[in-house]
């Protein structure tokens, strides 16, 4: 019977992992490119962060919020990318930093320049890090602010200053756009 309930828990983990893919896998990358810029990065992030939610299964009831836990160790790996001294390698040296200043847009900005969302979503992408941040999910993945502050271990009240500037920067950069 051992071997039987190993299975079923097998099974159920295998399910699981399906669904948490099919949930969280576009959003997480969408999340992580919000901060990389680099939908090739974004994507070898959230492949660790999904390996990670494999290896801690028998440990998620321990988990208090599976959403917030989830979202803090996606912004923790890309943040931990951009500290890297490998990534400030490959970008000074590369062909990556003249893209990101020529006119040519790449493929995923030119599939998104398109009407005032796209705008708007390049407004977003251009804001400093900690306004992209709430921006990203308070609006994008409609977190709470009690959520996010959770999120990213910050005062509630931060994260509302932080939103309410990144309103007005939008605002500005928005007004351009009319």
């Amino acid at each position: 019977m051992k071997g039987k309930e190993v299975r079923v828990t097998c099974e159920q983990k295998e399910l699981w992992f399906e669904r948490l893919m099919d949930e969280y896998g576009d959003r997480l990358t969408k999340l992580s490119y919000n901060y990389i810029k680099d939908w090739n990065l974004a994507e070898d992030i959230v492949q660790d962060v999904l390996i990670t939610c494999y290896k801690e299964y028998e440990n998620l009831d321990q988990i208090v919020s599976f959403k917030a836990w989830i979202f803090r160790v996606t912004i923790n790996k890309c943040k931990d990318l951009l500290k890297s001294s490998l990534l400030k390698k490959v970008i000074s040296h590369s062909s990556l930093l003249r893209q990101t200043n020529s006119p040519d847009l790449s493929p995923e900005l030119a599939l998104m320049k398109s009407g005032e969302e796209a705008y708007l979503a390049a407004c977003v992408l251009n804001l400093p890090l900690k306004y992209r941040e709430v921006v990203t999910l308070y609006y994008y993945e409609e977190l709470s602010v009690e959520e996010i502050s959770e999120v990213l271990k910050l005062n509630e009240n931060t994260i509302k200053t932080r939103l309410s500037r990144a309103r007005m920067k939008l605002k500005v950069l928005m007004e351009r756009w009319r």
